[in-house]
């Protein structure tokens, strides 16, 4: 699968930053994975028929929610791309259902950078972007956000 900006770029124009959401998205798997697991040995562990395999439904559903998640997870960031190229920012968001925002960097008026204070240990945040005549779009939990401000205001 292409990516969204080679198909979009203009003669003349080249990407200067690309982005992705963070891979913060996988921590609801991450932890289901960790229970999936956790279940399981204690259905090895135990003696008692009943709560052996109560574990082991309960470790399956789980696991089940783990694969949903991970898929999901793996899928919006397969969909996701953020990129600043020497014209413009682009952020596309979807597959089928395709949502994009495009500004020239001429009109951008200011980034806005917000940051959680996970965010700021693992790197993501929200990124705002303000537009001269062109309204605002916030795009959410991107990794390295001050990264991708600063390729928007460097010229």
């Amino acid at each position: 699968m292409a990516r969204y900006i080679d198909e979009i770029l203009q003669p003349g124009e080249r990407v200067l930053y690309s982005t992705n959401a963070h891979w913060i998205f996988y921590v609801p798997a991450i932890l289901a994975w960790i229970v999936a697991l956790i279940l399981f040995v204690l259905s090895r562990q135990t003696i008692v028929e009943g709560l052996v395999l109560l574990c082991l439904v309960g470790s399956g559903l789980v696991a089940l929610a783990a694969v949903y998640w991970t898929v999901r997870g793996w899928f919006h960031r397969l969909t996701t791309e953020t990129d600043v190229t020497n014209l413009r920012v682009v952020h596309k968001v979807g597959f089928i259902k395709r949502r994009t925002f495009e500004m020239a960097l001429d009109k951008v008026e200011s980034v806005d950078v917000e940051q959680s204070i996970l965010g700021r240990i693992l790197n993501y945040g929200d990124v705002t972007i303000n537009g001269v005549g062109e309204g605002r779009e916030t795009i959410r939990t991107i990794a390295s956000p001050l990264a991708f401000r600063s390729s928007i205001t460097t010229r």
